[in-house]
């Protein structure tokens, strides 16, 4: 549940401790479980079929599964809908990877880990690493005989900054996994965010290394994409790059997760346009991917409008009860995915990013290498700090809800009241049809 799919401010594990304080149990655990209940249903299931899909991956904090400070004490009621995704797809002939997209300590500073803090604490403790190892195990003692599970996707976009951790760790995690099910596969994120190899020199049995592969020309704040001879090769150049620890060992690749976000017709004038060009954008993507025979996974099936395959309408109750603090979030910057331009923060932000790299020449280059100085920034004051204090806000929306009415706002997620993206849908059922023909035809 990261903060761009569903709307809320902050970090997952901070937005949930406010609304279960505001909302009280029984209310809290009422409106999660229909929440995750409408979020993937039969009709979900049947429209991913639909378009010639075969194959999605279900993130999912680990929080489900253990509590901090329960630890390695299993939660079975965290199984409830995972099962019940899993058993849907598997009717419809979809395959599962199972994608554990936060860890304990957090595997990277992103606040898709759950991180709260932005530093990577899972590399610095053995015992977050255990515990993962632990939770991995019970995962494969639960679903060895599942055939409709394609595998264990085990840690979303690490970012280790020694780099030799990661394919270490990975070792250790395939040997943990394989004594209790040697048969499925092991689909390993690259480093930093799953773009870099540095420090993997073997390939493990039975696994597939995985990249992610944005581009910024899909993003509000990137160089829009207008189908350029230079553009396309700069998208060929980035696959490449991200991929030549595979294709050096002749190994399996999988691409876990790209896509652009989309432009929102309330807030751009030229929405249309803009979501074309990132269409067009998909669409050569897609075409390099056929050319170099690769599967692929996009990212996302749905949200409240950025990026999803299908997402809540502007008309639901969930959108009308959260649309002040999405505005807010825009203007703000407090999301980095997805983040818009905006004048006041960058004209606060500028000044001290131009300050550090004065006194700290070094500051740019503090890892992940991706990152600017004002990138650090942003993350550690704007998405983190500063986001965090908006958690209340947002949980005072659900203070005097009874369960009729967190009935109807779950329900906004439900497949009948959302809206279908039908330009990325078309794009991708084109190419898995594509896909889907034998080599050389």
């Amino acid at each position: 549940m990261e903060n761009f799919i569903t709307g809320y401010p902050g970090h997952e594990s901070s937005i949930r401790a406010a609304m279960l304080e505001v909302m009280g149990r029984k209310k809290y655990d009422f409106f999660f479980d229909r929440w995750l209940y409408y979020f993937f249903t039969e009709l979900d299931a049947k429209f991913f079929k639909s378009l010639g899909l075969n194959c999605i991956r279900i993130p999912f904090n680990y929080r489900h599964f253990e509590d901090d400070m329960n630890p390695r004490v299993l939660k079975e009621d965290g199984f409830k809908h995972l099962d019940r995704v899993i058993d849907l797809c598997a009717k419809e002939g979809i395959y599962t990877i199972l994608d554990m997209h936060t860890v304990p300590g957090g595997q990277s500073p992103g606040w898709h880990a759950d991180n709260t803090t932005s530093h990577a604490a899972f590399w610095d403790y053995k015992d977050h690493q255990d515990r993962t190892i632990w939770l991995w195990e019970q995962f494969a003692r639960r679903y060895k005989n599942n055939p409709w599970i394609a595998g264990y996707n085990p840690i979303n976009e690490p970012c280790d900054p020694k780099h030799v951790r990661l394919p270490a760790y990975y070792a250790r995690l395939e040997q943990a996994i394989r004594a209790i099910d040697p048969e499925h596969i092991l689909w390993l994120d690259g480093n930093t965010f799953a773009a870099e190899w540095k420090g993997f020199d073997t390939v493990l049995p039975n696994c597939v290394y995985s990249l992610h592969d944005y581009s910024m020309m899909g993003f509000p704040t990137g160089r829009p994409y207008k189908g350029t001879a230079e553009q396309k090769e700069r998208l060929e150049a980035q696959f490449l790059r991200k991929s030549e620890f595979q294709r050096t060992h002749k190994t399996a690749i999988w691409n876990g997760e790209f896509g652009p976000v989309y432009a929102n017709p309330r807030w751009d004038e030229n929405a249309d346009e803009i979501n074309q060009d990132r269409y067009n954008m998909l669409g050569e993507q897609l075409r390099i991917y056929d050319r170099f025979q690769i599967p692929w996974s996009i990212w996302l099936f749905k949200d409240v409008g950025l990026q999803g395959m299908v997402y809540t309408s502007a008309d639901s109750a969930w959108y009308r009860l959260i649309e002040p603090i999405l505005e807010k979030k825009k203007r703000l910057q407090l999301d980095a995915w997805g983040k818009y331009p905006s004048k006041e923060v960058e004209d606060l932000i500028q000044p001290l990013v131009s300050w550090i790299d004065s006194v700290s020449p070094t500051a740019k280059n503090v890892y992940p290498s991706t990152w600017s100085t004002a990138r650090h920034i942003e993350r550690a004051v704007l998405q983190t700090f500063l986001a965090e204090t908006f958690c209340q806000e947002f949980a005072e929306l659900f203070r005097d809800k009874d369960e009729a009415a967190l009935e109807e706002l779950a329900k906004s997620f439900s497949f009948e009241n959302c809206v279908q993206r039908e330009g990325l849908n078309k794009i991708m059922s084109n190419y898995a049809a594509v896909a889907s023909q034998p080599m050389g035809n």
